[in-house]
């Protein structure tokens, strides 16, 4: 006998996914690595005001590594960075990490209290460390010297600091090593060899558009000398780029000379070879310092993260045979290796974020660490959609790409003669893109009967080159049309009613959601904007120095593109704005400051469009914390309530 489903008008379906839930139920987690035997990672603690601790699976359970309280997170180019490293292939001798409150480096050995390495700047978090490696008796990093309080301007260097803690208390036993451009990686040093490597780039180049990979030999006194870019360079960007283990001396990058990031493989005479070139990618935006997607095995072949807008984890050899893992993740993110093993967070649409162990000598992948939290088990999963990829065509037949998550409850059905609100997800970035998997925030929403159309607008990553950059100088144009292009194409599938259309989005998604409620004031009923980069010449000087250039791509070089920073700006047409909406701000936002969202508030007419703007102290850019979390749920429920014509369930 078959279950009757209930039938609810659209929106108002009653779900067992809160705005906590949502909050708490996908556990962040990141900086995936090896302690001896053990894997950890990093895992932001939404409960304890979003601190990360650094996680590993022991005998009795999930525990944490270090002793209580230590938050093991970089500030470096305010995203971050990778914050630990374990000092060897023993777990006795223990790590070195960047505590987040003040920014500084320390190392920790089992059964000891941490111990700094890097001295006090003159105030909390001037300087910055992230993305180690060891030599000897020093752990060499990156330093990131903010020299004011908003972050707007930075020296960065590769420095050494002396594991013996000598430093900690005398500046001047910090080593400099070498400076080479104004954004630089961590170094990579040569295994039993001389040499080092990192990538730099300058302004106005952001880290996709231009990148050069530097190497320098290291003298017998442990300094560096000269250093040569042996890629990239003239719209080339190498992405990473990790030193064979095999001792054969090979230095492999991830760069995009065709336009698609691929592996090439740099031998040490110099001459470079593509090791699977194809159009597809095996990097990413290198929005974090540190990030890997192409790891070297100690057997010489390599782990690498592939894929066309989603990712598989695969073995490639030599001579550029790929072989995937037989497992249903389509994301692998934060990968690491021992040499022989592979760790990294994975995730489907029928799995949210998991820490995984892959071994290639026999093909399986254990399950370290299993969703957890709030939601555990399957009771919550169950409530989850089943999402899939669409890609709608303009009127100038570019594609434009979408992941459409139809609303979805176990026990609970629509009107047949109804057709269910949808909200539009923007992703930031913008140079950027989301993932097609189990998502608890996108279930609170498909669980209430209200679908999510998730658009990878023009200037996402993941589709090359040539997709990127369909964005370059027409931010707040393609993306604004691409929006629309796909929310078209949904209603002319007879799945939406352009009558019940709301959209939201984050940072750069602000700015997209806020210029599409200007620029198709009929098209969408209500908008949820988060800390929003809304007024492109401010922001130039308001924002930190990584994107404080940003915008010589996206719009244009200033001032010579004055002109286009009015046009292009989502506050040109605020006074045309009718979709009322709720705006979130960080007040501790130093990435889009709450001037940024304070200007729209300037703007609009507040009589005839109904807001509300909801401040957060303590938050910064990206909410960490699970209260905040659940209040701006709650508050984007309600208004889309209230705009597209339904009772939300409590």
């Amino acid at each position: 006998m078959t279950d009757v489903k209930q039938c609810h008008p659209y929106g108002s379906w009653p779900s067992p996914v809160g705005a906590a839930d949502a909050a708490r139920g996908d556990a962040l987690l990141e900086w995936v690595g090896f302690l001896g035997e053990d894997v950890c990672w990093t895992e932001v603690l939404p409960d304890e005001d979003g601190r990360s601790g650094l996680m590993c699976r022991s005998a009795d359970g999930i525990r944490e590594v270090l002793p209580a309280g230590w938050d093991v997170r970089t500030r470096v180019i305010e995203y971050g960075g990778r914050p630990w490293l374990a000092l060897s292939g023993r777990a006795e001798d223990g790590l070195v990490f960047t505590h987040g409150s003040d920014q500084r480096v320390y190392r920790w050995r089992p059964g000891t209290a941490p111990e700094p390495l890097s001295p006090a700047g003159s105030r909390p978090g001037e300087l910055r460390y992230a993305d180690f490696a060891v030599r000897g008796d020093e752990v060499w990093c990156l330093r990131e010297t903010v020299t004011d309080d908003t972050a707007r301007s930075a020296r960065r260097h590769l420095v050494a600091l002396p594991l013996d803690g000598s430093a900690a208390a005398d500046p001047s036993r910090v080593r400099e090593l070498a400076a080479s451009h104004h954004f630089m990686t961590g170094p990579r040093i040569e295994p039993g060899g001389n040499r080092v490597a990192w990538l730099g780039w300058d302004h106005p180049d952001m880290p996709w558009d231009t990148t050069r990979l530097m190497v320098a030999e290291i003298q017998p006194d442990g300094t560096i000398g000269e250093a040569v870019a042996c890629l990239g360079g003239d719209r080339e960007a190498v992405t990473q780029a990790d030193w064979a283990t095999d001792g054969t001396g090979t230095l492999y990058a991830v760069s995009d000379p065709d336009g698609w990031w691929n592996v090439h493989a740099i031998g040490r005479d110099g001459r470079t070879r593509q090791l699977c070139p194809g159009p597809e990618e095996f990097g990413e935006a290198l929005w974090r310092i540190g990030l890997r997607w192409c790891l070297p095995l100690l057997d010489g072949s390599l782990a690498v993260i592939h894929g066309v807008g989603e990712r598989r984890l695969g073995v490639l050899t030599a001579d550029g045979t790929l072989t995937d893992f037989a497992d249903p993740a389509t994301e692998w993110h934060f990968a690491a290796t021992d040499g022989r093993r592979i760790a990294a967070v994975s995730s489907s649409p029928g799995r949210r974020r998991t820490i995984v162990l892959a071994d290639p000598a026999d093909g399986s992948v254990e399950i370290v660490r299993a969703p957890s939290g709030a939601t555990a088990g399957t009771s919550f999963d169950a409530y989850a959609t089943t999402p899939y990829r669409r890609t709608y065509r303009g009127a100038d037949g570019e594609p434009v790409h979408a992941h459409v998550y139809p609303p979805y409850h176990p026990t609970v059905t629509g009107p047949e003669d109804e057709l269910p609100p949808w909200l539009v997800f923007v992703h930031g970035g913008p140079t950027s893109r989301t993932h097609l998997v189990l998502n608890q925030e996108i279930s609170y929403f498909t669980s209430r009967g209200i679908g999510v159309l998730d658009v990878q607008y023009g200037g996402s990553t993941g589709y090359g080159r040539a997709y990127r950059e369909r964005l370059r100088q027409s931010w707040g144009l393609t993306d604004v049309h691409d929006c629309a292009t796909a929310v078209r194409g949904l209603i002319a599938e007879g799945l939406a009613d352009p009558r019940r259309v709301a959209i939201r989005g984050g940072s750069a998604g602000g700015w997209t959601a806020v210029a599409s409620i200007a620029a198709e004031p009929d098209l969408y009923r209500a908008a949820g904007i988060y800390y929003p980069v809304l007024d492109p010449v401010s922001w130039r000087e308001e924002t930190h120095d990584f994107e404080s250039r940003y915008l010589d791509t996206l719009i244009g070089p200033w001032p010579q593109a004055e002109d286009r920073y009015e046009k292009q700006s989502p506050l040109l047409d605020a006074a045309r704005i009718r979709a009322p909406f709720v705006l979130l701000q960080g007040l501790d936002d130093t990435v889009c400051p709450p001037a940024q969202a304070e200007r729209l508030l300037q703007r609009i007419d507040a009589a005839t469009v109904p807001y509300r703007y909801l401040a957060f102290e303590g938050e910064g850019h990206g909410f960490r914390r699970s209260g905040t979390i659940a209040d701006s749920l709650r508050a984007e429920l309600d208004l889309y309530g209230q705009a597209l014509g339904f009772a939300p369930a409590l």
